[in-house]
């Protein structure tokens, strides 16, 4: 059964220091994920006023959703809250987003165009090759790290059982440094050696230009 709230003394109109132009630039900060303090700051209020408007909006919202009649001189408390809600969300989307693209790989980074007279057609002949990030797995470990923190955080340990190839018993479980498994990971990722791609026979370097992607 609805509860019923305390009645509030109606207020005329819009909050005087809530006015557009502020809830205006608390949103614009809040798309780009900076933390709330400075998206405050950025819209001229103190945090103490920022969270103050959001917790009023946010117990509007909840007492919406139990049933219970609107007060409509939250109405703006409830505005902000949601924009609010919904410009921070769509910014950890977008971020999430990013570390996809890093941890998969395959971004542009240079592109070069070579272009070179063939000795038997004697054309110019144009050649355009793409340098391309490699995926990066710490881009998964830092999305693991955050948003499993129970399994993959710092502060966890990992237990491995190892099982023996000769003997097919199980090892004893040990305790794996996570930052030190990491580091000696990263060590090995960087020392492959990838052989250089073979020259060209035959050609003539006419005009070569390179392009930053």
């Amino acid at each position: 059964m609805p509860t019923h709230r305390k009645p509030r003394r109606p207020r005329a109109g819009r909050p005087t220091l809530l006015s557009e132009e502020v809830e205006a630039r608390i949103i614009a900060a809040s798309r780009t994920g900076i933390a709330v303090e400075l998206a405050a700051e950025a819209a001229g209020i103190s945090s103490a006023t920022y969270h103050r408007w959001m917790a009023r909006g946010r117990a509007e919202v909840t007492a919406r959703e139990n049933g219970q009649t609107p007060d409509r001189t939250e109405d703006a408390y409830v505005e902000l809250f949601e924009k609010v809600r919904t410009a921070r969300a769509m910014a950890g989307a977008r971020a999430m987003a990013n570390i996809r693209r890093v941890a998969d790989g395959g971004i542009i980074t240079k592109i070069t165009t070579r272009r070179y007279r063939d000795v038997e057609t004697g054309q110019i002949v144009e050649e355009v090759t793409e340098d391309r990030t490699a995926p990066d797995w710490r881009a998964d470990a830092w999305y693991l790290e955050r948003q499993h923190r129970h399994h993959y955080g710092k502060d966890a340990a990992l237990a491995v059982e190892i099982t023996g190839l000769d003997s097919g018993e199980a090892a004893q479980e040990d305790q794996v440094d996570l930052g030190a498994l990491a580091e000696r990971l990263n060590q090995t990722l960087f020392a492959v050696q990838y052989p250089d791609p073979p020259e060209l026979e035959g050609t003539s370097v006419v005009d070569a230009e390179v392009v930053d992607g």
